[in-house]
């Protein structure tokens, strides 16, 4: 089931991905016409599997201004080997030196699940580190797994922030950077949590 869960979850990411670049000749370097006629270019770099940790922590490490998170799952363990601990310490160092650092995660009414209780445990170490953290309406199921840094670059893909999908799972995410595409990134973020 899971599995299978995976393989729908990654072609679900892979068609949205094609249909929306498809007619996007930015793809090979060319500018983009947008909506209202003016040129835009960008450049995107596909992640697969074990790709997306050192480039993410690197682009959060270079971090000017304002890193803006929305995860499904966010699993730390206290583990100063475990990834998505890596990433917590590298948003707390990034906050302390006067990144504006926002997280949003997932939250559930179904208490059985481990899903809400990581999220919340994750989100305490986050806070305690000086990071803004958010929850979604717990009748609504955010599966996102994005981050926009410095209105310049955005991760959007599979990639959840668990140690499984960061070391050892097929997953596929890709880094835009094009300050176009993280604005609107960052307003539909922005709707989850108001």
């Amino acid at each position: 089931m899971v599995a299978r869960f995976s393989k729908i979850a990654i072609f679900l990411i892979l068609f949205l991905l094609f249909h929306t670049f498809v007619f996007a000749p930015f793809l090979m370097g060319s500018p983009l016409s947008d909506s209202i006629g003016q040129k835009s270019c960008c450049r995107v770099t596909l992640l697969k599997n074990r790709d997306y940790f050192p480039v993410l922590v690197k682009t959060i490490d270079n971090a000017r201004k304002e890193i803006v998170l929305s995860f499904f799952l966010f699993k730390t363990n206290g583990y100063h080997n475990n990834y998505p601990d890596i990433i917590l310490a590298h948003l707390v160092r990034a906050a302390g030196r006067g990144v504006n650092v926002k997280v949003i995660l997932e939250t559930s009414r179904d208490l059985s699940q481990n899903l809400d209780s990581n999220n919340r445990k994750t989100g305490n170490r986050l806070k305690k580190g000086g990071i803004a953290v958010y929850f979604d309406h717990p009748t609504t199921k955010t599966h996102t797994k994005v981050v926009v840094i410095d209105r310049r670059y955005t991760f959007l893909g599979s990639h959840n922030l668990t140690n499984s999908a960061l070391k050892y799972n097929n997953e596929l995410s890709i880094l835009i950077d094009s300050p176009e595409m993280a604005r609107e990134t960052l307003s539909y973020i922005n709707s989850l949590y108001r």
